[in-house]
């Protein structure tokens, strides 16, 4: 299998972790990181911006979103469809499946009150992403990244992530206009697992009036 991070190298992945591995992926518990920052926000509308199988996108469903769920793998997709049908039409019916490159797809403006990207695969500017995202965020509404960072940055030492781009505290938080954005969390935090990395975490709610 490739070691490629685009579209092609991504779908493979899935695919062949589908096939080989279904009862796996259709058990991952959503981020604990997401339930922390968000779990106690009122359900509105959510992008789940590189939603995989869907662990996260079904999680809030399932708590009253409504959900657009985006990322380029049909197979990923496919997969987070056929669990929330099987949960039922009390969730299936509140999300909405979008097959798109991340690279490229634009958000519709100010359109949610939650927008969340995890561990997502930046092909271009991290910036610009981040700030691309963010627009799809509405006054008010909460901004939510974490990337696995490549680098742990007490050491110096490659991590499980080494050869990826992902975000950084440093890249969200030059990116996050601050007339616009109260950062609230920025910060690396270690994976449990000894060993398996460091995570940036940023979370930024949009002022009212933006």
């Amino acid at each position: 299998m490739s070691d490629s991070f685009d579209r092609d190298g991504w779908e493979r992945r899935w695919a062949g972790v589908l096939r080989d591995h279904p009862g796996h992926v259709a058990g991952r518990a959503p981020s604990p990181t997401m339930i922390e920052l968000v779990g106690d926000l009122p359900p509105g509308r959510a992008l789940d911006a590189g939603a995989g199988h869907g662990a996260e996108t079904l999680w809030l469903a399932a708590r009253g979103w409504q959900v657009t769920a985006v990322d380029f793998s049909a197979s990923a997709l496919r997969a987070g469809q056929t669990s929330a049908e099987l949960i039922g039409p009390d969730v299936a019916d509140r999300v909405d499946w979008i097959e798109a490159d991340l690279g490229a797809w634009t958000p519709p403006q100010a359109a949610f009150d939650l927008v969340l990207s995890l561990y997502v695969h930046v092909s271009g500017s991290v910036g610009e992403m981040v700030n691309r995202l963010g627009s799809g965020v509405g006054p008010g509404g909460t901004l939510l990244l974490v990337g696995h960072q490549p680098i742990d940055p007490d050491t110096g030492a490659p991590t499980p992530a080494a050869g990826q781009v992902q975000v950084s505290v440093d890249d969200a938080r030059a990116a996050l206009d601050p007339q616009r954005w109260a950062i609230t969390i920025a910060e690396n935090r270690r994976r449990a697992a000894v060993g398996s990395g460091v995570d940036a975490v940023i979370c930024a709610t949009a002022y009212a009036d933006s």
